[in-house]
């Protein structure tokens, strides 16, 4: 048999291929936020909630260039780009609550804001894979 792919392969396994590459396009926004962040915050002296704003700003215009054309293209999507930045911008808007509300418990704790970084991003993951997958990119 060897190492040749069948039908029942991951390559026909297409959600979990389209997860791997949102993934993907998450890593981006995270770790490339988190330079932007730690260059504003840890060189620069600036408050948090500023460095966070302009990692976020660098996060969301990769993130959405990765998911819209990659992770989740569909030619279907083609002159619809109105519709899906709306939706776009309106989950990432709630995601915005969550995250600088998760970020703000830690730095008005006392804690470092990185750590709550890696807390939003895992309370956002699942939840924003779902509404890219079933919502903001799909071509009804």
């Amino acid at each position: 048999m060897g190492i040749r792919q069948t039908e029942t392969g991951w390559r026909s396994n297409k959600p979990m291929i389209q997860f791997a590459e949102y993934m993907v396009g998450g890593g981006v926004w995270f770790w490339g936020g988190l330079v932007v962040f730690a260059l504003c915050f840890d060189v620069f002296h600036w408050p948090w909630w500023v460095s966070k704003v302009l990692a976020d700003g660098f996060g969301w215009s990769a993130n959405y260039g990765i998911q819209r054309y990659w992770a989740f293209y569909d030619s279907k999507l083609k002159g619809r780009d109105r519709r899906v930045i709306s939706r776009y911008v309106l989950i990432n808007s709630i995601d915005f609550v969550f995250d600088y509300a998760i970020v703000w418990a830690f730095v008005h704790n006392g804690l470092t804001p990185y750590a709550g970084f890696f807390v939003s991003a895992a309370f956002t993951t699942v939840w924003d894979y779902l509404w890219y997958r079933f919502w903001v990119f799909k071509a009804d």
